[in-house]
C-alpha cells in the first residue's frame, strides 16, 4: 500500500456524514491490513464523538465494494436482531457511517477506498488471551454472533478472499508447492512436508459433508481472534464482534475452530522450543462452553460434534499454508527473521498432533456442553 498523504486524508474525512465540527485525527490500532484512523468531533461546547476512519487495502481485497456491501448487509441485519431484543446497537455491532452521496465508501482521486464506522466507547480489545474467563468472553461473543446471524442468507453475501477455508483446495496448492521446490527447501524439511502428506483425509472432511447437505453453510468471521472483540472497560464481557472483513459463506466449525488454534496454544505462533507448545483442554473447556451457549441452540448436532474436528482441521490449514510459504520463499507471510514460517509451521503441526493424543478428552468437553 501507498503511503498516505494528509489532503488525502482531509479528503477523505471531507466526504463522510460525521457529526460536529472537525478537531483531530491520529493512527489507530494494531491492524497490519487496513490504515486506520481516530477522528475527533466537537458536539456542542463540553462534548466530543469519535469515529475510525480506514483505507482499505485493495492488495488483499480486490473487491472493495463487494466487501462493503457485505458488511452492510450484515450490520444491517445484526441492528435489527439486537434492538428485537432489547439491546443497545450503537455498542452491539459496527455501524457504518454513509459519505455524503449515500454510499458506505468514499473512493479518493487516488482510486483508494475509504469507510468509516462510530467508535464504540468505554470497551477495549485485547490481543493476547491473559485467562480463560476473556475466552469463555470471546466464545459467547462469536457465537451470539452465530445466532444472531442464522436466518441470514449467508450464500447471498460475496467471497471476500474466494476459497478462504477451502482446505482440501489448498492441500492440492500445497503439493504443487512441493514438487516446484522453487528455492531448494524442501530436502530439508521432508518430516514437516510428509506430516501434512499423512494427513489428506481430514482435508476434505468438511467440504465433503457440505456437499451432502450434512451441515449449513452460515456467515462466518473467518478471523475469531480475541483482538476482534470488544470488551466492556466495567463488566469485562465482550458486547461487540469487530473486523468484519473477512465475513463471508463458511462454516461453524472453522469460526470456532480457527479461535482454538490461536487462543488454547500454550505457546507464541513462532515458538522454537516445541516441548512448551500444546493446546490447554482448560481453555479449550472454557471456549466450548463459551461458544456453545452464545449460539443459544441454533448450531446442529452435527455440527456441535465436528467441533474437535474443526480445531484440527484449521491448526493443521494453517500450518500448512505457513509451510508452503516457506517453501515458495516467504513470500506471503511477513517474517522478522529467516525460518519464521518454518517455525509458526512447526507449532501447529505439534497442536495438531496434541490434539489428536487428546482427542477423546476433546469430544468428551464437547458432550458435556452438547
Amino acid at each position: 500500500m501507498r503511503g498516505i498523504l494528509e489532503e488525502q486524508k482531509r479528503d477523505a474525512i471531507a466526504h463522510f456524514c460525521f457529526e460536529g465540527s472537525y478537531r483531530s485525527v491520529q493512527p489507530f490500532g494494531n491492524g497490519h491490513i487496513n490504515d486506520t484512523f481516530l477522528l475527533v468531533f466537537e458536539v456542542g461546547e463540553q462534548s466530543a464523538k469519535r469515529y475510525i476512519l480506514q483505507r482499505m487495502n485493495r492488495d488483499i481485497f480486490s473487491k472493495p465494494v463487494e466487501l462493503m456491501e457485505n458488511i452492510v448487509g450484515v450490520t444491517s441485519w445484526l441492528r435489527k436482531v439486537i434492538l428485537a431484543n432489547g439491546g443497545d446497537p450503537e455498542r452491539e455491532t459496527l455501524n457504518v457511517v454513509p459519505a455524503k452521496d449515500g454510499k458506505a465508501y468514499y473512493v479518493d482521486a487516488q482510486g483508494e477506498y475509504w469507510r468509516a464506522f462510530h467508535f464504540i466507547e468505554n470497551a477495549t480489545s485485547f490481543e493476547q488471551v491473559e485467562n480463560a474467563e476473556d475466552f469463555y468472553q470471546s466464545a459467547v461473543s462469536f457465537g451470539n454472533f452465530q445466532r444472531q446471524l442464522a436466518d441470514y442468507p449467508a450464500a447471498t453475501l460475496h467471497e471476500t478472499i474466494p476459497g478462504f477455508h477451502d482446505t482440501k483446495a489448498r492441500f492440492e496448492v500445497f503439493k504443487e508447492v512441493v514438487a516446484k521446490d522453487a528455492c531448494s527447501r524442501a530436502a530439508s524439511v521432508k518430516k514437516e512436508i510428509d506430516f501434512v502428506l499423512e494427513r489428506e483425509d481430514i482435508t476434505g472432511v468438511f467440504g465433503e459433508l457440505l456437499a451432502k447437505g450434512e451441515i449449513p453453510l452460515r456467515v462466518t468471521h473467518n478471523d475469531t481472534k480475541l483482538n476482534n472483540i470488544m470488551m466492556d472497560n466495567e463488566t469485562r464481557k465482550g458486547i461487540c464482534v469487530i473486523d468484519l472483513d473477512t465475513v463471508m459463506p463458511g462454516l461453524a466449525m472453522n469460526d470456532f475452530g480457527d479461535s482454538i488454534r490461536f487462543g488454547a496454544s500454550t505457546a507464541l505462533e513462532d515458538e522454537q522450543d516445541l516441548d512448551k507448545v500444546w493446546c490447554d483442554m482448560n481453555y479449550f473447556e472454557a471456549y466450548t462452553r463459551g461458544f456453545i451457549e452464545g449460539c443459544g441452540g441454533r448450531l446442529t448436532k452435527r455440527e456441535i460434534e465436528l467441533l474437535p474436528m474443526g480445531a484440527k482441521v484449521m491448526t493443521f490449514e494453517c500450518g500448512m499454508r505457513f509451510l508452503a510459504d516457506y517453501l515458495q520463499g516467504d513470500t506471503y507471510f511477513k517474517i522478522h527473521r529467516p525460518g519464521q514460517n518454518l517455525d509458526r509451521s512447526r507449532t501447529q503441526f505439534k497442536l495438531v498432533w496434541d490434539m489428536e493424543q487428546k482427542w477423546q478428552t476433546m469430544q468428551e468437553i464437547v458432550k458435556r456442553y452438547h
